[in-house]
């Protein structure tokens, strides 16, 4: 007689099974499943950033397959939905949230209806899957609001979406023009020397400061702790393996650029030594405080992780390797829409 199978005992082995993976197999697990559901491979983000038009602010990435997406949440929240009370529909509902209403299905055109898809994807460094979808579908969709509106259609609560909607449309017709104009000159390659030059301003002055301590104590012992070395308090003297950390955990999560200006206004004379320490070169107002923020903030990591590969897990969660492109943001003039 066939034994039947007992629910409780394999829920209890699925779990022994699961503990005893390691944090990558879990990863992997997740990812395999994830995929399954979807019955697709889920794509991993190249670059990701963030647009802001007038008060909106909306993630975006470009997938390893040249998508670009737009974050779900983001685009509801410049929608003027509230994002975590607009779920998607249960089964085979697939339609976008900012799509579901009856009263909008007769402005809802087929090339909209095309983008009308969820696109899962990663980012590096973020366990959890995120849901967007085709950049396309905001201007089509902002078009689609202003037609219902046009047409009396819309209820009272949408009509939040439809203002909303106005700001956007106008804000991306500006970004528009200026890329085509930037594009057909070959000025957006000047516009991101600019944008570099502007940071570097803020973080980097040409001539350093006087010495002041500033990387404190606990954050070298830390670092020699999760690496069992013998950390002598007091000591100046560190191997150039310490600097070589230093650099990766916190100057290169400085803001791109600033790394190399540093190493262009301080270079190596021939003992293979830095004449001055990288952060008398920084700034007082912007450059200081963003790096005691990221010392303060690894320190922190390295403190509540038991080993080294602990401490490597939770940095690049907190700093994933992909560096988000810098935010492209649309100042709206302040006009009144009545």
């Amino acid at each position: 007689m066939p034994i039947e199978p007992n629910p409780e005992q394999a829920s209890r082995g699925g779990r022994a099974r699961a503990d005893r993976l390691t944090p990558e197999q879990r990863s992997e697990s997740a990812r395999l499943a994830a995929e399954a559901r979807w019955g697709k491979t889920i794509l991993e983000a190249t670059h990701s950033g963030t647009i802001v038009i007038g008060n909106a602010t909306i993630e975006c990435a470009v997938l390893g397959d040249g998508t670009r997406v737009l974050n779900q949440s983001t685009v509801l929240l410049s929608l003027g939905r509230v994002a975590d009370k607009s779920r998607r529909g249960h089964g085979e509902d697939k339609r976008a949230p900012f799509l579901s209403a009856a009263n909008l299905q007769p402005f809802i055109g087929p090339e909209l209806r095309k983008l009308d898809q969820p696109v899962k994807y990663r980012l590096p460094g973020v366990g959890n899957l995120m849901t967007g979808y085709r950049a396309e579908i905001l201007p089509r969709t902002c078009t689609m609001y202003l037609d219902a509106e046009a047409a009396g259609a819309l209820t009272t609560k949408q009509t939040a979406s439809a203002a909303a909607a106005k700001i956007l449309i106008r804000g991306l017709a500006e970004v528009g023009i200026i890329g085509l104009v930037d594009e057909a000159t070959g000025y957006q390659e000047v516009r991101a020397r600019q944008e570099l030059q502007q940071i570097l301003q803020a973080y980097v002055r040409a001539e350093f400061r006087p010495w002041v301590k500033r990387f404190p104590d606990e954050f070298f012992r830390e670092i020699y702790r999760l690496r069992h070395w013998e950390f002598k308090p007091g000591t100046a003297k560190r191997t150039p393996f310490v600097g070589k950390l230093v650099r990766h955990y916190i100057y290169e999560q400085l803001p791109p650029g600033v790394i190399d200006e540093l190493e262009r206004l301080n270079p190596l004379d021939d003992s293979g030594r830095r004449p001055k320490r990288h952060h008398q070169y920084l700034t007082a107002d912007t450059g200081h405080p963003h790096l005691d923020k990221q010392i303060s903030t690894v320190t922190t990591l390295m403190r509540v992780s038991a080993d080294q590969e602990e401490f490597e897990v939770l940095f690049e969660r907190a700093f994933p390797p992909v560096n988000p492109r810098l935010p492209f943001i649309v100042e709206m003039p302040n006009r009144s829409d009545s």
